[in-house]
């Protein structure tokens, strides 16, 4: 059997092996024989807190010696003193010295011997006192570390991984950042679990598709598992920017200096002609899925445009291929961490979830349903599996209807075209809020008010079949919920919570490292409409990501768009609507022909769609009178907002 497979009997095996173990080595005096759950029985106030810089083997920033990075670890003191080992939570970032991390934008502060004080977030304050040690590691290049940024590359991957490296036992590390005392890490027993947002979790991606032994779990918070899909949607520009400027963006005054060369080869390597390039390939971690070991507990938010969800669905999706232990929460937020939408069940889960997997305690949270789903502000529903059993790809077909550019869409096939012209003006929200009337810019395909819900579970694909009057065109897919609900509001600045004055606590506290941050809401939005999976594309792009050719006008072109995985329920009443156009305003740039017109071929046009239930449960939900919807606008959220290509909070 492959070693990333874990079978039940090895796995059950193993947990009592391990669970028996930490009873009598990790556990305080006096404890329960049989633990289920870490307690806060050692001092936060005393905690150990040290620096070491472990070496890379690398140098990028070209000054003669390998990069070391710096790894602030917060411990505590009493296992220590006893000889017993404790495991690892460790959070490698960039932004812990140029943007900090969190709704509170903290950063790392320092006393005047050098050791951490404020560890950003609430992990070491939490579980520091529950057995853990805390190590948060800068990137290359960044704040106190050697190197260079390369976004996503062998630098960053290095980075992290040597850490997880040394505390196993595998690499060097020492007491400052030249020169120094060698220092080993024979206060852990090398059982780490990787966590962070955005780039963060991006990174636990990276080092986990490497293989590394001794990293047990990764929890990727709204996190990238190939940064082309980052910048490019199939060969559409996303945004603006590119990795080079991101590495500007992070990048330490020292790194600034002696890391031109490298910023020159991220911005040769990446072309905004969204050609894939040997870069991508190295930033593309979902080709390594088998190599991962450790669990993953994916977190995303269904309506994140800066980080969007076709990371999750692909990574998700191999992962699955190869057997590996996952668990999932998918919120109806933008952008966000779930200790901002969710805090005190976060919090729980997080804790028994690093329990079970590092500590080894039988708690069941491997038993409980894998998926967590927001399905109305603030309301929760699980998942046993996800996608739920019993989903079934099924093809839906546009159709023309009664007025052009308002068409339909059901099981079908159909014949006949529909003509849209690009305007970059416009975007997704333009559409669907003219879904019921004729408009020049794109064509609607609606389904007959459902006469009970539909609930679509994964990732959707749309082929096109279309024939430019330009040598360039884009294309976008987007699906639509047509009906009123109340919905965070993800377009908002941010992406659908509030912060308020009032804190909570979790954890322990010092002078200098407070565990209390203001509480949040929900920040929600009555609309007529829900956009909620979309996908682009570059025509250019229809036979290879390798390279874009021009097109030739007049000639068909047939392109598959891959959309944002997402957890919907079309409720009854409610339409599902397939929206088809060009340039998505703000969210993919338009193409260098000015406005081209598509003329789209119907019978070569198809969504593939993962419905729960399948074909029959579309039929049935699609049976009553198809009364055609009346010609008004709609109203739905703001325009999402343009942003730059900086994954972070």
């Amino acid at each position: 059997m492959p070693k990333r497979k874990r079978s039940t009997l090895r796995r059950t095996l193993v947990i009592a092996a391990v669970a028996a173990l930490t009873a009598v080595f990790l556990t305080p005096a006096g404890a329960r024989a049989t633990p289920r759950e870490s307690e806060p029985v050692y001092s936060y106030a005393d905690a150990i807190r040290e620096s070491v810089w472990v070496d890379t083997g690398l140098d990028e920033d070209r000054d003669g010696r390998t990069d070391r990075v710096a790894a602030d670890i917060v411990r505590p003191a009493e296992p220590a003193r006893q000889g017993r080992r404790v495991p690892v939570i460790m959070d490698a970032s960039p932004y812990y010295s140029c943007c900090g991390r969190g709704n509170e934008s903290q950063r790392k502060t320092y006393d005047a011997q050098g050791r951490v004080v404020q560890m950003p977030l609430f992990y070491d304050n939490y579980f520091v006192p529950r057995g853990y040690a805390f190590v948060g590691v800068d990137l290359a290049g960044t704040d106190r570390s050697d190197g260079c940024v390369d976004v996503g590359g062998r630098s960053d991957i290095r980075s992290a991984k040597a850490v997880v490296d040394w505390l196993n036992g595998r690499a060097r590390a020492y007491t400052s950042r030249t020169g120094g005392t060698p220092v080993r890490a024979g206060w852990t027993n090398g059982r780490t679990g990787m966590i962070g947002k955005s780039w963060d979790g991006t990174i636990a991606n990276g080092v986990a598709a490497t293989g590394v032994k001794g990293l047990r779990t990764i929890v990727p918070i709204s996190a990238i598992s190939s940064w082309y899909d980052y910048y490019f949607a199939q060969g559409a520009p996303l945004y603006d920017g590119g990795p080079g400027e991101l590495a500007g963006y992070v990048e330490s005054d020292a790194a600034q200096a002696h890391c031109a060369a490298v910023q020159r080869k991220l911005a040769d390597g990446s072309p905004r002609s969204g050609d894939w390039t040997p870069l991508w390939t190295e930033r593309d971690y979902v080709k390594d899925a088998g190599k991962v070991r450790a669990s993953v507990f994916l977190v995303h938010g269904m309506q994140d445009l800066n980080v969007r969800t076709k990371h999750l669905g692909q990574w998700w999706n191999a992962l699955a291929q190869h057997g590996v232990e996952r668990k999932i929460w998918l919120s109806q937020t933008g952008h966000v961490d779930p200790f901002d939408y969710r805090r005190g069940a976060w919090v729980d889960t997080l804790h028994r979830w690093f329990d079970h997997e590092l500590l080894g305690y039988d708690n069941g949270i491997d038993r409980e349903p894998t998926a967590d789903i927001e399905r109305h502000p603030d309301q929760w529903v699980t998942s046993a599996a996800w996608p739920p059993h019993g989903t079934r790809t099924t093809v839906l077909h546009p159709a023309s209807g009664t007025r052009a550019g308002v068409g339909t869409l059901g099981l079908r096939p159909a014949a006949g075209t529909e003509t849209l012209t690009d305007d970059p003006r416009l975007g997704e929200t333009d559409w669907a809020g003219h879904l019921t009337t004729p408009t020049p810019e794109k064509a609607g395909f609606l389904t007959a008010p459902l006469t009970r819900g539909l609930r679509l579970s994964g990732s959707s694909r749309v082929t096109v079949t279309a024939t430019p009057t330009t040598t360039s065109a884009h294309l976008s897919a987007v699906l639509v919920d047509l009906g009123p609900d109340t919905i965070r509001d993800y377009a908002d600045s941010a992406e659908g919570i509030t912060t308020l004055t009032d804190r909570t606590c979790w954890g322990a506290s010092t002078a200098g490292d407070s565990a209390c941050f203001k509480e949040t809401r929900a920040r929600t939005a009555a609309v007529d409409y829900t956009v909620f999976s979309r996908g682009w594309a570059d025509l250019g792009h229809h036979a290879s990501l390798g390279k874009g050719v021009p097109l030739t006008p007049g000639k068909p072109y047939t392109i598959t768009l891959d959309l944002a995985a997402t957890d919907h329920v079309v409720p009854a009443g409610h339409r599902l609507a397939l929206i088809v156009a060009g340039t998505d305003r703000d969210l993919i740039d338009p193409p260098p022909s000015a406005e081209p017109t598509l003329t789209v071929n119907l019978s070569g046009t198809s969504a593939r769609l993962p419905l729960a239930g399948g074909a029959a449960a579309f039929a049935r939900a699609t049976s009553g009178s198809a009364t055609a919807p009346a010609p008004a606008p709609l109203s739905g959220l703001r325009a999402p907002r343009a942003v730059h290509h900086i994954p972070a909070a």
